[in-house]
């Protein structure tokens, strides 16, 4: 059987890792090991953070909503279980778009969630 040399499969491994880590500072994108450890790290952040995203939006619109809605003499969460018992099923991202961009409508839902 012939012998395998595997250096250029080595070295390509070794070249996309650290290419993958090209921006990272110090020796994370300069040698094999820490680079690996660097790749591991920021596919794990990245995972992390698309899930953390969608908490955040959240977060956003409930704060959107809210600070909407307190001028009108309501607060976020009587708002949302008025609009609960009338069955309007509009999610907090389109709330909270009416209540940036179209103050009229939203009025009318939080009138509409009071009685």
């Amino acid at each position: 059987m012939a012998r395998v040399k595997r250096g250029v499969t080595s070295h390509a491994r070794h070249k996309k890792v650290l290419k993958s880590t090209k921006g990272q500072v110090h020796t994370r994108h300069l040698l094999f090991r820490r680079a690996t450890e660097a790749s591991l790290h920021s596919k794990y952040y990245a995972t992390v953070g698309r899930k953390k995203r969608k908490d955040d939006f959240r977060r956003l619109w409930i704060v959107r909503i809210n600070a909407a809605a307190r001028p009108l003499g309501t607060t976020y969460s009587k708002l949302m279980a008025g609009l609960k018992k009338l069955g309007v099923e509009i999610d907090r991202k389109m709330l909270a778009e009416l209540a940036v961009n179209d103050e009229k409508a939203f009025a009318k839902l939080v009138d509409a969630a009071k009685a």
